[in-house]
């Protein structure tokens, strides 16, 4: 992860380093998606399609952002490990999900560290991240983004 140059002021600091956080989560978001779009079927490619040109709009936006709070943007890695294989149809959708679960809990982190704009954004990215889990497993949780308490 890119670190967070001192001469960024330190209450920017925590909003800054949940920015990237969130940069490095879309970037890894969009290359999943890449996976997911191979191994779907027929009738979840468009979903996959969809969901992708999310990611990269979202992507860009926290770019943009990154910038905007002084930092120098995360850059993309060249590939990205992947939670477990993905050899068919079934295991793209759970891909599919898991990648949206795991995006809710960074940008509720960026909801928590940000505020106006930014912090409308996060929540924004939040929401739609836990209605495509939801839609990619079938199930939902209480509170998207935040660890279950068991």
């Amino acid at each position: 992860m890119t670190a967070v140059p001192r001469r960024v002021p330190s209450a920017r600091r925590a909003v800054l380093a949940a920015a990237q956080a969130a940069l490095a989560a879309e970037h890894a978001t969009v290359y999943g998606y890449g996976v997911v779009g191979a191994r779907a079927d027929d009738a979840r490619t468009g979903e996959a399609q969809e969901a992708y040109d999310a990611h990269r709009a979202r992507r860009d936006a926290l770019t943009r952002a990154v910038r905007d709070l002084g930092g120098e943007p995360e850059a993309a890695a060249a590939a990205y490990a992947l939670p477990f294989p993905v050899a068919d149809a079934a295991a793209a959708v759970r891909l599919a999900a898991e990648l949206e679960r795991r995006l809710a809990a960074v940008y509720a982190d960026l909801v928590g560290a940000s505020d106006g704009g930014l912090r409308a954004e996060a929540a924004a990215g939040l929401r739609e991240a836990a209605v495509r889990a939801v839609r990619w497993s079938g199930g939902s949780v209480a509170f998207p983004g935040l660890p279950d308490r068991a």
